[in-house]
């Protein structure tokens, strides 16, 4: 990052006027503390202004609820959601119930606000990106551009693998699972959306993989050697996870692992990328 000096004004870099008794120029810890303060100032506004887009998206969700809740929240409990009819699966609709006094207004409003986060999740991380953008070089706004870019979309994906793929297997599963004929699975709509959104926002985070490999392989902590060497350990822990994302259900845990194993793939690429950049950028500061 470039020094703090950059956003200093021109009028407290020199005296205010060059007679006699004219003021001393700010010493140096005086310019950086006003910067520190007029930064922190600019950081609060864009707070101010990225939470302003998340409140503004949860507005627009709002006014959209009935459809957000009876075809979003509601769609995968349906037997004729559009993923079983995709995929031929004979699926069965799950009764879900409310057996707590404030359970639909937490699963009504719980899922306005998650849908305002997500839409209003770029706002915020535009504003934060204006925000650093003026401190870097212009190499580190390119890589902080890939890295802002791929980690929405890998985190969007992620989500709309996670609602698509991981929710309705495993709903069907957890339906369809009974110990005795005299035990009927009627589902409380509070934990019904609290597994909901736990699938979905889990495997966007899991699709984070590339880009946290990105930020590790840019410091040097990971390397496409070491990736490539722990390879069946990385596979081992991918298929732990997608145990714990998924019903234990063999289909279910590959449907999870395969794409986690092609992303560790892409992400032993990016690495690769990564190290060779790096390697040249020393070549090049010592030649």
């Amino acid at each position: 990052m470039k020094s703090l000096r950059r956003y200093i004004p021109s009028s407290l870099l020199k005296p205010a006027n060059s007679g006699d008794g004219a003021p001393a120029p700010a010493s140096e810890e005086e310019l950086l503390e006003m910067s520190f303060l007029d930064h922190l100032e600019e950081f609060r506004w864009a707070l101010i202004r990225g939470s302003a887009g998340v409140i503004l998206a949860t507005i627009v969700a709002a006014f959209f609820s009935k459809w957000i809740i009876d075809v979003l929240l509601l769609g995968p409990a349906k037997s004729d959601f559009f993923v079983y009819n995709l995929l031929g699966i004979e699926a069965i609709d799950l009764d879900l119930q409310n057996r707590t006094i404030t359970g639909q207004f937490f699963a009504h409003w719980g899922t306005i606000l998650a849908v305002g986060a997500i839409l209003g999740s770029p706002v915020f991380v535009f504003q934060l990106w204006k925000f650093i953008e003026p401190g870097l070089y212009s190499t580190e706004k390119r890589g902080l551009r890939f890295a802002a870019v791929f980690a929405t979309m890998f985190f969007m994906l992620g989500i709309a693998f996670g609602y698509c793929v991981v929710t309705p297997f495993a709903l069907q599963f957890f339906s369809n699972y009974q110990i005795s004929d005299q035990i009927v699975n009627d589902f409380d709509i509070a934990r019904y959306f609290s597994m909901v959104t736990f699938w979905a926002f889990g495997a966007g985070i899991l699709f984070e993989l590339p880009v946290a490999v990105y930020f590790l392989s840019k410091i040097g902590i990971l390397t496409p050697v070491a990736m490539r060497k722990y390879r069946r350990y990385a596979l081992v822990i991918i298929m732990f996870l997608g145990a714990m994302f998924t019903p234990p259900d063999p289909l279910s845990m590959v449907l999870v692992a395969v794409p986690l194993f092609g992303l560790y793939q892409l992400s032993i690429l990016i690495s690769s990328a990564v190290a060779h950049k790096r390697e040249k950028e020393l070549e090049e500061a010592l030649s």
